[in-house]
């Protein structure tokens, strides 16, 4: 299974497989069509609250973490997580993020949970 996480403002690849956005909101100055997104379940996103938490530095990013996969584990959130993970079972996914550090982002815990 193939999964990795890339800047949305990075420009498309050809191995980049589905192309899913797993932000809440849109990019900032970024157009639909140059961003090439396949798919955008923004019910895969931590909650706005969860979300203000961890941008005020407040807490760790392993706090972080768990309390998102809590959020994840609620039933709409957890049908989208399958649903990617069945997108990434055929072949390669790239998951999008507009975070400057994509590496300590939701984006990152996605990945994880996708590739076990």
């Amino acid at each position: 299974m193939s999964v990795r996480v890339r800047r949305v403002y990075e420009p498309p690849e050809p191995d980049d497989g589905v192309r899913v956005l797993v932000d809440r909101l849109w990019p900032r100055g970024l157009a639909k069509d140059a961003a090439r997104v396949d798919e955008w379940p923004k019910g895969l996103t931590p909650s706005t609250e969860l979300r203000r938490w961890y941008h005020t530095d407040e807490g760790s990013f392993e706090e972080f973490r768990e309390r998102y996969e809590a959020e994840l584990a609620v039933p709409e959130a957890a049908e989208l997580l399958e649903r990617v993970r069945e997108l990434a079972g055929k072949g390669p996914v790239t998951l999008l993020t507009a975070s400057r550090q994509p590496d300590r982002s939701h984006a990152e815990v996605l990945a994880r949970l996708l590739s076990e």
